[in-house]
This record gives C-alpha cells, sequence and structure tokens, in this order.
C-alpha cells in the first residue's frame, strides 16, 4: 500500500484533504483580507483624529454622519461575512448526508478517541453505559446480546476510503471533547447525552491528525489519534482484518 503525506501545507494553513476544504479556505482569506483592510482604516482614522487640531466640544458637535455611516457599513460587512461562514457550516452540521454515506461513530472519552464501524448489516447495535469496561475490551459498552451489535468494528485510528462521503456519528461518554480535524477542515463538539453529526469527503490519501479542541482535563494534550485516507481496495482489507 502506497501511502501519501497529503496535500503539501502551505506557511499558515494545514494540507486540505477534504472536497468542502477549498472553498472554507478561501472563506478564510476573504474574512482575513476584509478584516485586515478594515483594520488599516480604523487605524489611518484614529491618527488622522490625534493629529487633527482641537474641535468644538461634544456638546456643540453636529450629528457625525460620517461615523454614523461607517457604522452601518460594518454591520452589513460583518453580517454578510457571518451568513456566508453560517451557510457553509450548516451544509455539514445540519444538511443530511447522502443516504448511500458510509457510517461511522466517533466517541471522545477522556482522553482517548474510539471509532465505530458498524458490519455488514449496516446497522449500529446497542450500546449501554453500564457495559463499559475498557479493560475488558468494550469501551463503548456494546450489549453483545444485540445481534447487531455482534458485526460492529471498534479501533483506536479512523480509516476511511478517498472519494467517499463519510456521515459521522459523534458522542462523548464523560465530558465535552472537540473532534478537529485540521486537514479535513471538519470541527464539531462531541457532548455527552447527545448525538451529533457531521458529514465530509476526503478526495486526497494521505495521514492527517486528529485532535481534541476543548480542554478537557489535566491529559487533554494527548487527547490525539489519526485519520488515514487510503484506496477502496485497501479500506476493504483494512476492515476485513478488523472484523477478525
Amino acid at each position: 500500500m502506497t501511502l501519501l503525506a497529503g496535500a503539501p501545507s502551505s506557511w499558515w494553513m494545514p494540507a486540505n484533504g477534504a472536497a468542502h476544504g477549498a472553498a472554507f479556505d478561501h472563506e478564510m482569506v476573504l474574512s482575513l483580507v476584509i478584516v485586515g483592510v478594515l483594520m488599516i482604516i480604523a487605524k489611518a482614522i484614529l491618527v488622522a483624529s490625534a493629529l487633527s487640531p482641537a474641535r468644538e466640544r461634544a456638546a456643540e458637535r453636529p450629528v457625525n454622519f460620517f461615523g454614523l455611516g461607517t457604522l452601518i457599513v460594518l454591520t452589513v460587512v460583518f453580517a454578510w461575512l457571518l451568513i456566508r461562514a453560517e451557510r457553509m457550516r450548516a451544509q455539514q452540521r445540519f444538511t443530511g448526508a447522502d443516504p448511500t454515506a458510509m457510517q461511522v461513530e466517533v466517541v471522545g472519552e477522556q482522553f482517548v478517541w474510539y471509532f465505530r464501524y458498524p458490519g455488514p448489516d449496516a446497522t449500529f447495535g446497542t450500546t449501554r453505559p453500564e457495559l463499559v469496561d475498557a479493560a475488558a475490551g468494550n469501551p463503548l459498552g456494546l450489549d453483545r446480546r444485540d445481534s447487531r451489535a455482534a458485526d460492529d468494528r471498534v479501533t483506536s485510528e479512523l480509516v476511511l476510503p478517498v472519494d467517499r462521503e463519510v456521515d459521522v456519528r459523534l458522542r462523548s461518554l464523560d465530558v465535552i471533547h472537540g473532534f478537529f480535524i485540521p486537514g479535513m477542515r471538519v470541527k464539531q463538539n462531541a457532548l455527552p447525552g447527545s448525538t451529533l453529526h457531521i458529514h465530509f469527503t476526503p478526495d486526497l490519501i494521505g495521514e492527517y491528525p486528529i485532535v481534541c479542541s476543548q480542554v478537557c482535563g489535566l491529559g487533554h494534550y494527548r487527547m490525539q489519534a489519526q485519520l488515514r485516507v487510503v484506496n477502496e481496495a485497501d479500506f476493504e482489507h483494512w476492515l476485513t482484518g478488523r472484523a477478525k
């Protein structure tokens, strides 16, 4: 199996390996350029004001239409950027994945990530909190009495086939964790007691670090895992090995 390192990183951004990543990067650059230009203008106005002669007392000044107009323009610009960004995030968080998307469950627990794949039945088995016992080989509390759980595979690394959409169901067993894959431009909190979804399509073979973006305890710094994006044949071979 040939595994590439992924796309070359820029000096200020990690490599992008997701289909939606280019749009996210464009939005970030656009926002930074606009905010940077506005900052320069604001600093120039402050300097000009500081160097200008003293004016009338504030009570005697007329209405400052320039300042009011500037405030309105800034409000419109930032509202426009916010709406654009939220529409993009909604596509991942609130718009459902394609029905043919691959299903993967990601579960966070201090200080480790677990990844569960359904078996040939394409259905996740039942989990019960009282059955959670990592030392006994059941870190997610799979109920083995449920036939749908018999073929579920639980791993410590996330492996995905390239160019195939994945629908991630995200859970936490204890506190709030932040599921963050910088190279996939994917970030979503895992909340205890809730199941959240996020979907994306890896489009470049390679390895991408997974980290926790929420301070979840003393061992937060070591809550890391690895995403490997491979071709379809290698993925099927890996998945078959997990079943054994």
